[in-house]
């Protein structure tokens, strides 16, 4: 009796540590609504017993030096930000997709716009460096407007951070921007933007959002990879079967119920959730990238080396999602 209280004992104890050695998992991760299931892993993670420590950066692009430096193990960014960080040699691979979309062009309310051929002659504000900044220059290029940080193109570009953009537009300093969401959809809402058009008619189509796994724990942790994917597809799933529950922690946990339920509807609408994400879209991506001279690739890295979607086919499958 004495040794069966013993083992059970023992077994309480084993199950109680291994409970507090929960895994560790660094994210890099950005403030958008679209971001959303991402922001929504932590809460969940215990199920997997893991831990997600995040770190909340400007753009996506932002989270190279700290992978480098060897500070995050995963991160979330638009498609342009891991182009970028695997040409400059950073060891990651792209793991999944988690939204798709999430941009619009937006301008001044007193001008008349017709299309992105009225911006001919305009200022335009952009982040640097961004999924926005890609997806606008595609469209002066497909619209054949020349365009250059300072007078004397058909456009000229202001470059600005996200948090600045919309008050430059409200000012009247810029008269158009290419903005991110929710931050697109409170412009119009509150009347000082209306949209000039959603820039997925080029090949880029809807741009992508990514995972970012680095090589390390894809490779040398490959238990707690595949935990966090299960976290990971667990999470998007919530949120695409329960609208409700995502509107809720986006508004309330994220943007402290500073968004409003309409403009985070208009901003999930053209932003939605998603598990995935192709080789293809991340090639694209990377010719547009090269074409516009955004990131400045010395050595542009081929999509199928890096794009590996195994972990995600595997914890799709054990959720039974197609």
């Amino acid at each position: 009796m004495k040794k069966i209280l013993f083992a059970m004992l023992m077994l309480f104890v084993f199950n109680c540590t291994s409970v507090l050695a929960a895994d560790v998992v660094r994210l890099g991760n950005l403030k958008f609504a679209h971001y959303g299931a991402v922001w929504y892993m932590k809460e969940i993670a215990p199920k997997y017993n893991l831990k997600i420590d995040e770190k909340i950066f400007p753009k996506g692009i932002d989270i190279i030096p700290a992978i480098i430096a060897g500070e995050i193990d995963v991160a979330a960014s638009a498609v342009d930000g891991a182009i970028a960080a695997r040409a400059s040699g950073v060891p990651v691979y792209i793991v999944a997709g988690f939204a798709k979309g999430g941009a619009r062009i937006v301008g001044r309310p007193d001008m008349k716009w017709k299309s992105v051929a009225d911006l001919k002659g305009k200022k335009v504000g952009v982040a640097r460096g961004g999924a926005q900044e890609l997806v606008l220059l595609a469209e002066l290029g497909k619209h054949k407007l020349t365009y250059a940080d300072k007078p004397g193109k058909d456009v000229q570009l202001i470059y600005l951070a996200y948090a600045d953009l919309n008050q430059a537009l409200m000012a009247k300093n810029i008269d158009a921007m290419c903005q991110s969401e929710p931050q697109s959809s409170q412009a119009i809402s509150k009347g000082f933007g209306v949209e000039i058009i959603k820039p997925y008619d080029t090949p880029i189509g809807e741009p992508v959002r990514t995972l970012l796994m680095t090589e390390e724990l894809y490779n040398k942790k490959r238990d707690v990879a595949e935990r966090f994917m299960k976290c990971f597809v667990e999470a998007t799933k919530l949120f695409i079967d329960n609208p409700a529950l995502a509107e809720k922690y986006v508004r309330e946990t994220m943007f402290k119920n500073q968004l409003s339920s309409q403009d985070y509807k208009d901003a999930i609408e053209n932003s939605p959730f998603t598990y995935n994400v192709t080789v293809k879209e991340v090639q694209v991506s990377t010719d547009m990238m090269v074409k516009y001279g955004i990131g400045k690739l010395a050595k542009p890295p081929a999509a199928k080396d890096y794009v590996k979607l195994e972990l995600l086919g595997k914890a799709k499958k054990s959720l039974k999602i197609k």
